[in-house]
């Protein structure tokens, strides 16, 4: 067991405090919006050997990857942690964005390569060459846009707008009824399809009715039954002004999350988190195409060849429970799955669930891990990564502690329909 010291990025979305709440430590002074735990290169966390040296994560197990990774998990996925855990904090939106499938990953790192472009160039639509598959778990009420919502239920939303205008004072934006006849094809993925890149390719006219779309909405027209979609776009537009993510927002699916509520996103799915604090379970990548909400980088014509243009309900993830008293959250992907762990004091170990490598991070209390082959303490903040060799690992209330302690560990998943 090796314990870490991980990555905080200072994105200007994120909170200048959430992070440092949860982990019982004082803030930065700036805004602190991941902290990334893993291997990732970008940032990968810092791992202290037995003599007390560190070496970086992604550098530990190249040395070895068999025994840090397992047989199964190198034969999968390479000699790479398959998974990047995070904690988010946002308290601005983040970008509208998507991320590739594997296929799309590969070759688009592989032709940016070829043209030249540096990894950290501003124009890079491709850091790495794998996909990225996520989950969020809500720590905090967690507000998110996450997926098409179905056309029909949409014109309803768009119906509701136009009637918001007054018809005396000011014609209904004819971009409205534009997105309305798009919307209402017989093929939905056409459908959206066009009214995304409607609103996508900008320009003065999606500028224009978005001010006028904001304006109506914020002048005291109701909002109902349509009040957190409506008051979004009102929010978007404050921010982003004229921005085609403030309409595109009101394509897809509106979702607010309750502490211990967790959604998943395959690849191609567009959305964005608005805010809250959460853990973030990824495969190990750091790609994103983004489609607005944003002053970075947006490449149209590659973020409409990684879009999934289909329609989804919210994709909810309802946790399971072992019979060895274990929380997990298994998204239908190989590369991790989620453990939530709670040790009232005195309680009875809890194992941790293990297949391969592991990260585990303490945010309240503190938890004892016991394996045949060592020891570690973590108190609330601390962190670790397990050897897929050093299992099995069982999580255990510190002697004498007088308060709960909970954890989260990160593990290769099962992958249910994968």
């Amino acid at each position: 067991m090796y314990e870490l010291e991980n990555a905080l990025r200072d994105y200007a979305w994120g909170s200048r405090t959430a992070i440092a709440g949860l982990l019982g430590r004082p803030g930065s002074g700036g805004p602190e919006a991941e902290l990334w735990i893993g291997a990732h290169p970008g940032a990968p966390s810092k791992a202290r050997r037995p003599d007390g040296s560190e070496a970086p994560l992604d550098a530990l197990i190249s040395s070895d990857p068999e025994h840090f990774l397992g047989s199964e998990s190198l034969a999968e996925f390479g000699p790479r942690l398959p998974f990047l855990t995070k904690l988010l904090a946002a308290a601005q939106p983040l970008s509208l964005q998507v991320h590739p499938s594997i296929e799309q990953a590969k070759e688009g790192f592989a032709r940016e390569n070829a043209a030249g472009i540096a990894q950290d160039a501003a124009n890079r639509n491709y850091r790495d060459d794998n996909h990225k598959p996520e989950m969020i778990l809500a720590l905090t009420p967690f507000e998110s846009l996450c997926g098409f919502r179905a056309p029909a239920a949409t014109r309803q939303i768009l119906l509701h707008v136009a009637g918001c205008f007054d018809p005396v004072e000011g014609d209904v934006p004819a971009l409205l009824n534009e997105l309305l006849d798009d919307l209402g094809s017989p093929n939905e993925g056409v459908g959206l399809r066009n009214a995304f890149e409607r609103l996508i390719n900008g320009g003065e006219k999606v500028s224009e009715a978005t001010a006028m779309v904001a304006a109506a909405l914020a002048s005291g027209a109701p909002l109902a039954p349509y009040q957190a979609e409506l008051s979004t776009v009102v929010s978007l537009n404050e921010q982003y002004p004229g921005d085609p993510g403030v309409l595109i927002s009101l394509l897809l699916n509106r979702i607010s999350l309750a502490p211990g509520e967790a959604v998943y996103l395959p690849e191609g799915k567009v959305h964005a988190y608005l805010s809250g604090l959460g853990v973030e379970v990824m495969a190990s990548s750091d790609n994103v195409l983004r489609g607005g909400l944003t002053p970075k980088f947006i490449d149209v014509p590659e973020l409409l060849r990684t879009v999934d243009f289909t329609s989804v309900a919210v994709p909810m993830l309802t946790p399971e429970f072992s019979a060895l008293g274990q929380e997990l959250y298994r998204p239908p992907f190989r590369e991790f799955q989620l453990q939530r762990i709670e040790l009232a004091p005195g309680a009875a170990p809890v194992p941790i669930a293990q297949s391969g490598a592991a990260v585990v991070l303490v945010v309240s209390g503190a938890v004892y891990l016991d394996s045949p082959k060592g020891d570690l303490k973590l108190a609330r903040g601390g962190s670790a990564f397990l050897a897929a060799s050093e299992a099995p690992v069982n999580a255990h209330p510190v002697a004498g502690a007088s308060e709960a302690a909970v954890a989260f560990a990160v593990t290769t998943g099962a992958g249910k329909g994968a």
